[in-house]
């Protein structure tokens, strides 16, 4: 399987901290979006009866909409990293 992937151990090294680094950097990046985003409060507005307001229905559009969408691409990408960062140090210790 080896010779399928001949990748010099060099390389494995710098893909190995691209990936740790990327990691870092998303991990922080990560943290930062969700100490910014508001409270989640789904479902007060209905116990006290107030309707439904132009900004619950433009939702998908405001900042808060826009950094979930980022924490849930962030997080991929953090995945990503991490999973191939796993698979390169096995690769790397057969």
């Amino acid at each position: 399987m080896l010779n399928l992937l001949a990748i010099s151990y060099g390389t494995y090294k710098v893909l190995s901290i691209i990936c740790l680094i990327v990691s870092v950097l998303v991990s922080l990046f990560v943290i930062a979006v969700v100490i910014m985003q508001p409270g989640n409060s789904n479902g007060i507005g209905a116990v006290n009866g107030q309707s439904e307001t132009f900004y619950g229905k433009n939702k998908n559009k405001t900042l808060e909409s826009k950094m979930k969408k980022l924490t849930v691409i962030s997080v991929i990408i953090l995945a990503v990293c991490m999973i191939l960062f796993y698979v390169l140090h096995l690769i790397k210790g057969i």
